[in-house]
């Protein structure tokens, strides 16, 4: 079984090292031990009135706000007393004010694997905050729940945003605790950071592999296998198709009102078959209860994971939408705003390559395998150093 940054800092009492310290925790409610104790009660146990503050990422603290630009406010976390501190919304990082307060800002939290995933960015932030005003920053670290497989394309600068503010592919290949030291290698190098490592832990791992129970760290990724499929269908939110939310399925269910499903069903077996891609598309009909279409019958399919480790998220995704793109007339590339990006279109931030972004459009012939894979070996030679787990 694989043992978590957090249970590795109880079980070998790192802790003991940081008592007499003020102390912060960036962290929501998937920040749990083995036994589902969270993190915020485990600090209060040993910092006591040392604790100062919990900073909460998107979602909020108990990850009950749904999509994106809902802003968390400040409250109180209601078993400790302990002020919560939002970064999503009135603020995005860490204030002055804040970090007066503290000596060491602890992270502990599950990302997901894919770029466009805001908690990557909040720690991000974070790290440039306590390198300004010289905190200690320390990672808890946890699975990439999808491994080591890197996807790309790569992000551009032109296209940074909250959903990607480096150089990184959509499927980065790496734990929260090693996107941390890639970030401090590239941008933070007066930073003093320490991460505390996971036991029988592998870089190739799935989550699957690591026997835990799965928590979900935003309402939208209930399970662990929407993980999988999420660094492709993610890009749905660029468009009008419907990615699944609001209904039980996000992510893995996608659709819309203007899909002809027996026409698209003949035609997707063909561009996906089981034995390349390891999953099998199954018709279904739905109706979202909020968010796009909500209450409107749409047509769609249901992805079913039956090999997962053969499935290749962003190629799947891509290639269904530019499939349905060029099928129905129907289909748009929304309009901003988009986490809190009102200039470039959703989609732009979230695919964030130009030569991509041509190809989906219409306007240029690629040979997509060289961005999504080829293309990536600068990145793979950097973080070779990076990587913490065999």
């Amino acid at each position: 079984m694989t043992y978590y940054g957090l249970e590795i800092f109880i079980k070998e009492r790192l802790f003991k090292k940081y008592l007499g310290k003020r102390i912060a925790l960036l962290c929501n409610q998937a920040s749990v031990d083995f036994n589902f104790k969270p993190s915020f009660l485990w600090f209060k146990e040993f910092f006591g009135s040392k604790f100062r503050l919990i900073f909460s990422p998107q979602h909020g603290l108990f990850a009950e706000k749904q999509a994106n630009m809902v802003n968390s406010n400040d409250e109180v976390e209601p078993f400790t007393n302990t002020p919560v501190i939002s970064l999503y919304g009135p603020r995005f990082s860490p204030e002055k004010e804040h970090l007066d307060e503290v000596d060491i800002v602890f992270v502990d939290l599950q990302d997901v694997g894919c770029r466009v995933y805001t908690y990557v960015w909040t720690l991000y932030l974070t790290m440039e905050k306590c390198e300004k005003f010289g905190k200690k920053l320390i990672v808890l670290d946890r699975p990439n729940p999808i491994g080591r497989t890197i996807e790309g394309p790569l992000l551009e600068s032109k296209f940074f945003s909250f959903v990607g503010m480096e150089e990184l592919p959509l499927r980065h290949g790496l734990t929260i605790g090693e996107l941390a030291l890639l970030f401090k290698k590239r941008r933070f190098p007066n930073l003093e950071i320490e991460v505390v490592k996971m036991e029988g832990y592998k870089g190739n791992m799935f989550f699957k592999d690591t026997k835990r129970t799965w928590v979900f760290p935003s309402p939208n990724i209930p399970f662990w296998e929407i993980t999988v499929v999420y660094p492709g269908q993610v890009l749905l939110e660029g468009t009008n198709l419907s990615e699944g939310r609001g209904t039980t399925l996000p992510f893995l269910i996608f659709g819309a009102p203007f899909i002809k499903i027996k026409e698209s069903f003949k035609i997707l077996n063909s561009l996906f078959p089981f034995q390349t891609t390891g999953i099998i598309l199954r018709p279904v009909i739905f109706e979202p209860t909020f968010n796009k279409w909500e209450k409107i019958r749409c047509y769609g399919f249901q992805i079913h994971l039956v090999e997962p480790v053969k499935f290749q998220p962003v190629k799947f995704s891509l290639t269904l939408i530019k499939f349905l793109k060029d099928t129905y007339q129907e289909f748009q590339f929304i309009e901003p705003p988009y986490e809190f990006e009102k200039r470039l279109k959703p989609i732009e931030i979230l695919l964030g390559n130009s030569a991509v972004l041509k190809w989906l459009k219409g306007e240029s012939e690629i040979d997509l395998d060289f961005y999504l894979y080829y293309n990536l070996k600068e990145y793979k030679e950097e973080i070779k150093d990076i990587y913490m787990y065999a």
